[in-house]
Parts: structure tokens; sequence; C-alpha cells
């Protein structure tokens, strides 16, 4: 299994990243990972596009609320559940700050 999952995605607004997401050691597929990741993605950003005026404090709370809900969903101790999150949290956060980020330039030349 990679131990990185390349990936790239363009903003609504034209920003893009491109990030070396670490992934966990215990990843089973570097493929399903990124495709759910995409497809969140492209549907938080349809979603946002309908809703219009969305705060981001308000998406990140929902995100998280959707991550502590999948977490509940795993028979296990909370305490493992819980430290798993904030591992993975913690990596996708780190990921991201070292990710290389542009923005198409607009205008005339």
């Amino acid at each position: 299994m990679p131990s990185k999952l390349p990936f790239h995605y363009t903003t609504p607004t034209g920003e893009r990243f491109e990030v070396e997401f670490e992934l966990h050691p215990d990843s089973v597929s570097a493929m399903r990972v990124s495709q759910l990741l995409e497809r969140l993605m492209d549907t938080l950003d349809h979603e946002i596009g309908i809703l219009g005026n969305t705060a981001n404090g308000d998406v990140l709370q929902a995100l998280t609320m959707a991550l502590s809900l999948r977490a509940g969903m795993i028979h296990a101790n909370p305490e493992v559940t819980g430290q798993l999150c904030k591992d993975l949290l913690d990596r996708a956060l780190k990921s991201v700050d070292n990710s290389r980020r542009s923005h198409d330039l607009s205008g005339h030349a």
C-alpha cells in the first residue's frame, strides 16, 4: 500500500491544491480513498452552490459531525475510534499545510 495519496483539487473559485496526503498504515485501498474524497468534494461544491452563502465554519462543523457519526458506526471502543479520527485529521491537515497551491491568473495580457 502506498504511504502517500497524490490528490489534485480545484476549488470553485479556481484555486488549485496539489496534495500528497499521508495515508494511515492500515489503509486498505488508496484508490477507494481517492474516489470517496473526490465524490465528497464534488458533492460539497454542488450543495454549497445550491445553498448559496454558507459559512466555512458551518461546513467544517457538518463535516466533523459526519466524521463522528461514521466513527460511531464502528463497533469498537469509542476511545480507539476517537483517537483514530484525531490521528487521521492531523495527518490530513499536515498534508494540506505542505501542499502546493496555485491560482490561475485571469485578465488580458
